[in-house]
């Protein structure tokens, strides 16, 4: 991949994870009060605001080591945004279309995401 190349697919996938924090804040707004949701609310919150938060920090890594460092966190931290979508799909506490729509874009960003991790190495 030609080094334009490279940068604007780094731009694309930015932009689509920033989407994505915005989708996980909708999601937030839409869960109850129950305890089991606010638990699930908080920690997909975070986790779901956090790929977007640690990818815009590796693309401002210093070195390819910096790059590769906030790119593993952002796929942990994507792994683990899909694993609570799951959640809400399986517990039925969310079964609406939007929500499975999401989770489908969660398992592509996370396979996108290694699949970047890993030709960075």
């Amino acid at each position: 991949m030609k080094n334009n190349d490279w940068i604007n697919y780094k731009i694309e996938i930015r932009e689509r994870l920033r989407k994505f924090a915005l989708q996980i804040l909708q999601i937030s707004e839409m869960l109850d009060k129950t305890t089991r949701a606010k638990v699930i609310n908080y920690q997909i919150t975070k986790s779901g605001t956090s790929m977007y938060a640690n990818y815009r920090a590796a693309l401002r890594g210093r070195s390819k080591a910096e790059f590769f460092s906030k790119l593993s966190i952002t796929v942990e931290e994507a792994d683990e945004t899909e694993m609570w979508i799951d959640m809400l799909i399986s517990s039925k506490i969310l079964t609406s279309d939007f929500i499975r729509k999401l989770h489908t874009e969660s398992i592509e960003l996370v396979k996108i995401l290694a699949n970047m991790r890993k030709n960075i190495s």
